[in-house]
């Protein structure tokens, strides 16, 4: 008789939250999204929150959902990096944790450099410099909201926070941890880590305290089961909580269905992860100047990457417009953007004025005006300029991938939510002039699910699961196409993207 187990994934991502159920057989993973919800956050004053309370009342209704399917082995909880909760005495969530993309971090990376330089940072951390890194929201929030900092027993980032929720246990995850830039992956191992320590001179020089940094734990480790009285209340029983690759893009990673020796990965959604998974960090002035990131994958890896803005600016114009009364779904934007004149207009998409929210179409037009290009105005225009220049980002960034870790890459591989747009992959392809590889979509998921399964003694390694990977799920190859217009045009792109770099 075949054995079935089934596990939970809750995935919080930037627009929405799903819970997924998997369903494994010990060959083959079957998934099925079971509840879907907005990611709460929410601006008070000038601030900018996770609505937690609300989302773990989704996460309750997730396993409720899910109990009643059957019997589950397992839930894992993954979200975006950086961002965390501050626990007081009596275990008290002392405030809603603020959303990375709110403003208070403006100017601080430059007031923490001056007390820590930067080469100094990096050497210690390999983390790359962004204003939303835990380090510098930690300091923000100490500079505007000392009281919080003195109160607070733990930091717990946000899969972190909702494991506590379910399991009263106080633990950090390895690959959620290291996004913080606290983190020091060549340092000896905590007694649970699979690598490397805090920085706790890091946090000194700057005045925070070090206690409230908790113990770091594996993916694959079992934190604990859901509390009794949470059980009680959604009628479940007491289920087992893994602390999996919490970071999401960490999960999607793992699940990336690679065999070749020399691939990439991009990890397609609100941001777009482009990178290589390698044993050690790399830590040189390449990597510094080319602002590359070193965070931890499983089992110790590391995951070499670089953030690229990604389907954020898209999610954005979408926003926009549907405010406007014009109301497009994706596939909609990408038939209209598949019809607008190629070549039309470039924007770096690393622009720190695309970071946070506003009117996006309107920011788009004004980078065009500023640059000397034509602007673009209606709607299928403006997102075909997104997508390619998205395309050429990747291009830009993969170069200076192969100079840095001085190796060529063979294949590229895009997961998550993005690989299901055709046009962006064919994009892709052209530009990198390599072959791309498109799946699994749920790769957080999927890699949330089968980590678990690790935990649970269903599957022996990393490469296993990827062979799992690539038995259960589709695959759609891209080609390169009209690569000579790509090549011309994207001499025009990187030309753009360095005279006019911060302008």
């Amino acid at each position: 008789m075949e054995i079935i187990k089934k596990y939970v994934a809750v995935d919080l991502g930037v627009e929405s939250g799903r819970g997924i159920i998997g369903e494994f057989n010990g060959e083959k993973i079957q998934i099925k999204e079971i509840h879907r919800f907005p990611t709460y956050n929410t601006k008070v004053f000038s601030h900018i929150f996770w609505d937690v309370l609300k989302i773990f009342d989704e996460i309750k209704v997730i396993l409720r959902k899910a109990t009643a399917e059957g019997e589950i082995n397992g839930v894992g909880i993954t979200t975006s990096g950086v961002d965390c909760g501050f626990i007081g005495k009596g275990n008290l969530l002392l405030t809603n944790p603020f959303h990375y993309r709110d403003s208070r971090t403006d100017g601080i990376m430059e007031e923490v450099f001056n007390i820590i330089p930067e080469k100094e940072i990096f050497k210690k951390t390999g983390i790359q410099f962004m204003p939303i890194n835990t380090l510098y929201q930690l300091y923000a929030t100490k500079k505007e909201f000392p009281y919080i900092i003195n109160s607070t027993e733990k930091i717990l980032f946000m899969p972190d926070l909702f494991n506590f929720f379910l399991t009263g246990e106080k633990f950090s995850e390895y690959t959620i941890a290291t996004t913080s830039q606290i983190y020091n992956s060549l340092l000896d191992g905590q007694p649970e880590a699979p690598r490397g320590n805090w920085n706790y001179d890091i946090m000194e020089k700057l005045g925070l305290p070090v206690n409230i940094l908790p113990e770091v734990i594996s993916p694959g480790s079992f934190i604990g089961k859901i509390e009794k009285n949470i059980s009680e209340e959604i009628g479940t029983s007491e289920i087992n909580v893994y602390a999996v690759c919490s970071h999401n893009t960490a999960s999607a990673v793992v699940s990336v269905p690679a065999k070749e020796e020399r691939w990439a990965y991009i990890s397609s959604g609100t941001w777009s992860l482009l990178g290589v998974e390698i044993p050690e960090p790399v830590i040189n002035e390449k990597s510094f100047n080319y602002n590359f990131t070193n965070e931890g994958g499983y089992g110790g890896s590391i995951r070499f990457l670089k953030n690229i803005m990604g389907l954020w600016i898209l999610q954005e114009c979408k926003r926009y417009w549907e405010k406007e009364g014009k109301s497009f779904d994706y596939s909609t934007l990408t038939e209209m953007a598949s019809k607008a004149e190629p070549f039309y207009s470039f924007i770096d998409v690393n622009d720190k004025q695309f970071l946070l929210p506003g009117n996006m179409p309107e920011k788009i037009k004004n980078y065009c005006k500023k640059t000397e290009q034509k602007v673009p105005e209606d709607i299928g225009q403006i997102v075909r300029v997104i997508l390619e220049s998205l395309a050429m980002e990747y291009r830009y960034n993969i170069e200076n991938l192969e100079e840095t870790i001085e190796n060529k890459i063979d294949v590229v591989y895009i997961v998550g939510g993005g690989s299901k747009n055709k046009l962006l992959s064919q994009f892709a392809a052209s530009s990198i002039r390599k072959v791309v590889i498109t799946g699994p979509s749920e790769a957080t998921a999927t890699g949330n699910l089968l980590v678990q399964a690790i935990g649970e003694k269903e599957i022996s390694d990393v490469s296993q699961l990827r062979e799992i990977v690539r038995s259960s799920f589709p695959l759609i190859i891209f080609h390169p196409e009209n690569t000579s217009e790509w090549e011309e045009n994207y001499e025009k792109y990187r030309n753009l993207k360095e005279f006019h770099n911060g302008f």
